[in-house]
């Protein structure tokens, strides 16, 4: 990471805390009532047309806030002025379901228009990801802006590693205040969805540069990872995080107590004594991990800096012109 990383961060926290009092639940009550009930039916007919896609949107909002905040950045194309998030190490080839927030924001202006911001669509199809794939359903604090760039080099630097350790993932959610039992009820994110043999083909064949498989891969989950991932298979091909990839649930949790999480960032949290506490209880509890992660959510959508914002109107792009300002 960039050395001035930690210094400038304690700068976006102090900002933060400003920036925050102007989120509120019902946002939109008066500006766009219907902003809410239109993007849960965007993300219902995305769920219906491909279910794995409202996963991928909800992951979205993770890359997005983890990176100066919750302002819709990672959304932003390349310009030739601007090298933005989306091919960042952590998220080209790899962040996908763009079209469905398009699709929301089409539905959205054709309504209300330049009322709600692609950062707000984020949250709440986030929270709609879940609710509609079984999972709980919540209240979310909205009112923000989006911003006018992008940073790669900032991705770059915040972005954990599908081979992250427990150790590392503490440290890096720490700095944003999110404690370890945020952190671990936060990967229960990966109870929906799919991820690509790319981010395991180390820990299949060569953990930690040995040139075997990760011991704590349990064997059976090994040979089926195996024949998912072999070598030279074109790493873009995709397996289930979970043994539940389309129900949002507790099974995640029970599958790293089985030694069969699929990224070596999930299966740490059971390898790692400071986690593993949270994985146990989650896994036998998943009224307290729902609880838990609807807390996460909800802090983790507070992560706001101070900086020029606005409505965009297409949230692939920035608009031209005067900009509202935080």
């Amino acid at each position: 990471m960039n050395s001035l990383f930690p210094w400038l961060l304690f700068l976006q926290l102090v900002a933060m805390a400003t920036a925050v009092e102007s989120l509120r639940p019902g946002f939109y009550s008066e500006t766009c009532p219907p902003a809410e009930f239109i993007v849960r039916h965007v993300m219902k007919k995305a769920l219906i047309r491909e279910p794995r896609s409202v996963a991928s949107v909800m992951r979205l909002q993770f890359h997005d806030c983890f990176v100066n905040g919750c302002d819709g950045s990672v959304l932003l194309d390349d310009t030739p002025e601007m090298l933005g998030e989306k091919l960042s190490l952590s998220n080209i080839n790899s962040l996908r379901s763009f079209e469905v927030v398009d699709e929301v924001k089409e539905a959205l202006e054709a309504a209300c228009p330049g009322i709600v911001s692609c950062a707000d669509i984020l949250v709440l199809a986030a929270r709609d990801a879940v609710a509609l794939t079984g999972g709980p359903d919540w209240e979310v604090r909205l009112g923000r802006k989006d911003s006018l760039t992008a940073s790669q080099e900032d991705s770059d630097n915040i972005m954990p590693s599908p081979r992250a350790n427990a150790t590392s993932l503490i440290n890096l959610f720490s700095q944003f205040n999110l404690s370890i039992k945020d952190l671990v009820a936060l990967s229960g994110s990966h109870s929906i969805g799919e991820a690509r043999c790319f981010s395991i083909m180390f820990r299949l064949y060569n953990q930690s540069g040995s040139g075997k498989p990760d011991p704590a891969i349990e064997p059976g989950f090994r040979e089926k990872l195996d024949q998912l991932c072999p070598l030279g298979v074109d790493e873009n091909v995709t397996g289930p995080l979970d043994a539940t990839p389309l129900v949002f649930d507790n099974q995640y949790f029970r599958d790293l107590v089985a030694g069969k999480g699929f990224l070596n960032s999930d299966q740490t949290l059971f390898t790692s004594p400071r986690t593993r506490p949270y994985v146990r209880v989650f896994s036998k509890e998943q009224d307290q991990f729902f609880k838990a992660f609807v807390e996460g959510m909800l802090k983790m959508g507070d992560l706001q800096i101070e900086q020029p914002g606005e409505i965009r109107t297409n949230c692939r792009v920035a608009n031209s012109g005067t900009v509202d300002v935080y």
